[in-house]
């Protein structure tokens, strides 16, 4: 395995103890989780805390909230939207068809159609339509009054077009269509308009004149009218949206009182049977004509009609905890109208554990039940309302509201875990790592003259980023990474020192084995000291460091100019026995710092080397270029390659071509000197397949 960067043999290294780290250690990483815990507590306790005061206000106000209440109620079943309610408790439901209510009233006076139209606006009693138009239906609360059924409304239409007394044609002018379905039986009238004002005058006043109706489009001549019919319509002048007069339509309002024969039934009982009993079961349909069309401009029937308010809609009035019971007393008897609660928006949103925490919050004073009770008097009868509130209520109201406010403080304390989370996992846990990290360094290093070798079982590298934690532990990664190589350098600088000075003893063991011969008598005293010189060969052999042998010859760097010195290689590359060395002047000094003799020792062994194995007739060449900050000789020579699993182990002590050793007496060192001369003087050498043949390169950083 390769050192990164050096191409060299990757070391083994001492595993590294981690030890145990003290309280103090983390100290800021209980500090920043404690925080966001207090954070989250008191996010809770806010919450709380907000609960109680408004549950505490909430108690204080609800007596005058009550009698508040009180006070809107029975003002508005006094009105006569409210008498309207009470008259009839079943209203609702659908709108269409029409069916008639009781109103407030006796009756209504048709003398004036503007009265009946603004007591019909107060009772409220009018379904309205998308288009703006209206119809109430209903009969008087007295059945002295009249067996009529009153419909009162008003719709927006062009110039009215009236028909002449003694005209029979119905489809040329304006007219009402009134279908009336009562147990059982279906009656029908049309009337057409007859217009009373006179010409020019802008507004427009008319009748309804009702016939009995089968079908047919022209009256007959003995046709009379329905007695005791009135139908009182007017036309406004202006505009009922946009345009101007005449083209635009207005709104046309009508007043209808309409005999029926069924109410007469009523007055035959004493005291009268008022209002009828299947009065919720009539339906009445009415219709308004354009002239020549049965396309009707106004239909009691069309949809998207809204109802008029209902008893019901008193609900809206109560508070929570609130109930209004309503009795209709009767020749002694009370019976019970209806029974109004308060509309309970969330009750199926309340959360049980709310209501319980609700519950359980103290407050200083807790109200009891409140109880009111009022007369209300009515064309029909008396009624009494009993209004009863249980404090109870509000803590319902609060559990609705306080459900929903819970996912917002569900969502703050989300937004607290993920804002811790994101700091314990991009910042609490990795300084955490550099922390049991480096303090497993610190305890190693100091635990034992070797523990400087355990530094290579610390890595940050996978801490690295583009925050500042992760430019600290890059910055650190680097630093440990320079660090273990260097370890890892001078361990291998040792052993390869040791390889050389052992390969030093041999080569001189061999000469001094021929002395023996040529000295085999031990009385000889050459042959003492040759036995001498033998077994201190044999003590450097094996104990002395190779690197004592390297570091004899100390290198002493100076300025040099390169392409001075390349030239002067290339001249005398001849007298050192290696032809056709060539090489091209740069023309302009490269300096470096580097010591001459080094230098030309390491140019020399690499000359050899190609001069070995370059094609016959092939010349050497030398090159100098500068890139960068670096100056970079190069020797090239054509020939065959090196394989590529060699290229970095040519350098290495002993690895050399395995025929020549045995025959030359080369062992691989020149490649091996090289490379340590080089890294003295600060640069690198390498080589590398190029150009039809091997090329070295020689860097040296530039002289600054």
């Amino acid at each position: 395995m390769k050192l990164p960067g050096l191409g060299l043999p990757e070391l083994s290294l001492a595993r590294l103890e981690v030890p145990r780290l003290g309280l103090a250690s983390f100290r800021r990483r209980i500090l920043i989780r404690g925080v966001f815990l207090l954070l989250a507590l008191a996010t809770l306790a806010l919450a709380v805390v907000l609960l109680q005061d408004e549950k505490a206000r909430s108690y204080r106000n609800y007596q005058q909230g009550f009698r508040k209440t009180q006070a809107d109620l029975m003002a508005r079943l006094r009105q006569p939207s409210g008498l309207l309610a009470l008259l009839n408790p079943d209203a609702g439901g659908a709108p269409t068809p029409l069916r008639p209510l009781v109103l407030p009233y006796a009756s209504l006076d048709l003398d004036d159609p503007g009265k009946a139209q603004q007591a019909v606006d107060l009772a409220g009693c009018s379904v309205v339509y998308p288009d703006d138009s209206a119809v109430c239906a209903g009969v008087g609360s007295s059945a002295y009054a009249g067996s009529f059924l009153y419909l009162v409304g008003s719709f927006a239409s062009g110039d009215l077009v009236g028909r002449e007394a003694s005209d029979t044609d119905l489809l040329g002018v304006h007219r009402a269509l009134i279908r009336l379905e009562m147990r059982g039986e279906l009656r029908t009238w049309i009337a057409p308009f007859e217009k009373q004002s006179m010409r020019g005058e802008p507004l427009v006043r008319g009748r309804f004149v009702a016939y009995p109706w089968r079908g047919e489009s022209e009256l007959s001549a003995n046709a009379k009218p329905v007695p005791d019919f009135r139908a009182s319509v007017w036309q406004s002048a202006g505009c009922a949206s946009s345009g101007a007069p005449p083209d635009c339509a207005r709104r046309v309002s009508y007043a209808i009182r309409l005999p029926v024969e069924g109410f007469r039934g009523a007055l035959e009982h004493q005291p009268p049977a008022w209002p009828p009993s299947d009065l919720d079961r009539i339906r009445v349909h009415l219709q308004v004509l354009p002239p020549e069309s049965d396309r009707p401009i106004f239909d009691s029937n069309a949809a998207g009609a809204v109802p008029p308010p209902a008893l019901q809609d008193l609900a809206t009035l109560l508070q929570p905890g609130e109930v209004l019971t309503l009795m209709r007393q009767q020749r002694g008897l009370t019976t019970p109208v209806a029974v109004l609660k308060a509309r309970d928006d969330g009750a199926g949103r309340t959360s049980p554990f709310i209501l319980r925490v609700i519950d359980r919050l103290p407050v200083a004073t807790r109200p009891g039940t409140l109880s009111a009770r009022e007369t209300i008097t009515t064309p029909l009868g008396t009624y009494e309302a009993r209004l009863g509130g249980d404090a109870r209520g509000i803590d319902q109201g609060l559990g609705a509201i306080a459900t929903r406010m819970s996912w917002y403080v569900a969502a703050m304390l989300g937004a607290i875990v993920l804002a811790w989370l994101v700091i314990e996992i991009g910042l609490i846990r990795r300084i955490a790592v550099l922390t049991r990290r480096a303090a497993a360094v610190s305890h190693n290093v100091q635990m034992d003259a070797t523990g400087d070798a355990r530094i290579g079982q610390l890595d940050v590298s996978d801490l690295r980023g583009r925050d500042e934690l992760g430019i600290l532990a890059g910055g650190l990664a680097d630093l440990l990474q320079r660090v273990k190589s260097d370890v890892q350098r001078e361990q291998l600088r040792a052993q390869r020192e040791r390889d050389m000075l052992q390969a030093v003893g041999h080569e001189i063991l061999s000469p001094l084995q021929s002395l023996m011969v040529l000295h085999p008598d031990a009385g000889d005293p050459a042959h003492r000291y040759v036995q001498r010189m033998q077994q201190a060969v044999r003590v450097l052999y094996g104990q002395a460091s190779p690197s004592e042998a390297l570091q004899a010859a100390e290198l002493e760097l100076a300025p040099l100019d390169l392409d001075a010195f390349l030239r002067e290689v290339a001249g005398n590359a001849q007298f050192a026995g290696i032809a056709e060395v060539r090489y091209t002047p740069l023309g302009a000094p490269l300096t470096v710092r580097a010591d001459p003799f080094s230098l030309e020792d390491i140019v020399t062994h690499i000359l050899r080397n190609a001069d070995r194995h370059r094609s016959a007739g092939t010349p050497i060449t030398l090159s100098l270029q500068q890139r960068a900050a670096q100056a970079v000789i190069g020797v090239h020579n054509v020939g065959p390659g090196i394989p590529e699993a060699m290229l970095e182990r040519i350098f290495d002590y002993g690895v050399s071509d395995a025929a020549e050793p045995a025959a030359h007496g080369r062992r691989g060192q020149g490649l091996f000197v090289a490379r340590t001369y080089m890294a003295k003087m600060g640069g690198t050498v390498e080589a590398a397949n190029a150009g039809g043949g091997v090329l070295f390169s020689l860097s040296f950083p530039l002289e600054s």
